[in-house]
């Protein structure tokens, strides 16, 4: 028997600290409910998890995101209905001063009805907001540029592909005394970009640019600084980008055409005379048309936005299921390990107390 090395003591400590240490772990495990609290733990299933996380939480920011585009959607598309409502009684207004029996004083009641719908219509261009933001001003509609000063982009479709075009033959002699373009001017005003169907109408000093391909580009032009070349810039920005996604360059672009007197081709409209009545039904009309274009490109927006926020609950609820299979705990079968090493503890405690026992029988030797 040996007093100087207890060996039996030793491995009795090195067995309890064993179990000690493996049931503290145990015990953070249960207390946390996660079966990985430490890189140690399990290294490879950290940074997964730790990515997982991430995703989970882009993508339910992403969901959020996309809810406040259908709010701003709704917002300008609320706006628009009173619009429509609004071109509506103008084209009942157009077609009562039309009638012969109207007098010139219906028709400057009339008018001035009208003049009134066309300060509100401008008005709802100007006031409708979100977040502080304007919606229907043009702010969020693709933007185009002219080196030219006399020369401005006033629209284009979303055919029209990004690109530099050329607009050549803007001399004084395409306007008349008036300032209007002269439609049938024999000049040939567009370049080589443009596509080769293309071709062009004036109304007063606007242009509008066509194709089959649904190629379309309005620009205006300011008689006295009109003249010379114009290189117009189609930069195709301007839009509202929504991030739609946990991930870059998962966007949005909601383009919200400007809604204008002018851009609507109502700005003219003057019913205080028959023939000014009659002039103004197809000016209404394709006002009305704009207008529904401008709300159908508005629904086709939210109702994609609608779906986008389906699937990123979809993402989310499964990213969250498998990001729980690798860091949640199993907390059955963690207090089936929980219970033994606390046994094994309570064990090994006990011999190493007995352990340290053995030694005193050296004394009985001495007696």
């Amino acid at each position: 028997m040996k007093i100087n090395f207890n060996m039996s003591a030793i491995i009795a400590n090195n067995a309890l600290s064993n179990s000690d240490n493996k049931l503290s772990d145990s015990l953070e495990k249960l207390s946390s409910g996660f079966k990985i609290n430490h890189a140690k733990d399990n290294a490879a299933g950290l940074a997964i998890s730790k990515r997982m996380n991430l995703q989970i939480k882009g993508l339910s920011n992403a969901a959020s995101i996309a809810n406040n585009g259908i709010s701003v959607i709704e917002t300008a598309e609320g706006a628009l209905s009173e619009v429509h409502s609004m071109i509506a009684r103008m084209k009942e207004l157009a077609v009562q001063s039309s009638n012969g029996t109207c007098t010139s004083a219906d028709r400057d009641a009339i008018q001035n009805e009208i003049v009134q719908l066309k300060e509100e219509i401008e008005r709802l261009s100007k006031d409708t907001e979100y977040n502080g933001q304007s919606l229907l001003d043009g702010s969020f509609d693709l933007k185009g540029y002219s080196n030219n000063a006399g020369v401005k982009v006033d629209y284009y479709s979303d055919e029209t592909p990004i690109d530099n075009y050329e607009i050549t033959g803007i001399v004084p002699a395409v306007f008349d005394v008036n300032g209007n373009v002269i439609t049938n001017a024999s000049i040939d005003p567009l370049g080589a970009d443009f596509p080769t169907d293309s071709v062009y109408s004036a109304e007063g000093n606007q242009i509008k640019i066509t194709a089959s391909n649904g190629f379309e580009l309005n620009i205006t032009l300011d008689p006295p600084l009109a003249t010379g070349v114009a290189d117009l810039e189609i930069a195709g920005i301007g839009a509202m980008t929504m991030q739609i996604g946990a991930n870059e360059g998962q966007e949005l672009n909601i383009r919200i055409p400007t809604i204008s007197l002018k851009n609507l081709d109502i700005d003219t409209v003057d019913l205080s005379t028959r023939e000014g009545a009659l002039a103004s039904l197809d000016s209404i009309d394709n006002a009305t048309a704009y207008v529904s274009k401008v709300r159908s490109r508005l629904g086709a927006y939210q109702n994609r936005l609608e779906h986008t926020i389906s699937s990123l609950d979809i993402s989310g609820e499964n990213m969250t299921s498998a990001y729980s299979r690798i860091m949640d705990v199993d907390m059955a079968s963690e207090m089936t390990e929980y219970t033994k090493y606390q046994i094994m503890s309570q064990a090994g405690t006990s011999m190493l107390a007995q352990a340290n026992e053995r030694p005193q029988k050296v004394l009985q030797l001495l007696e």
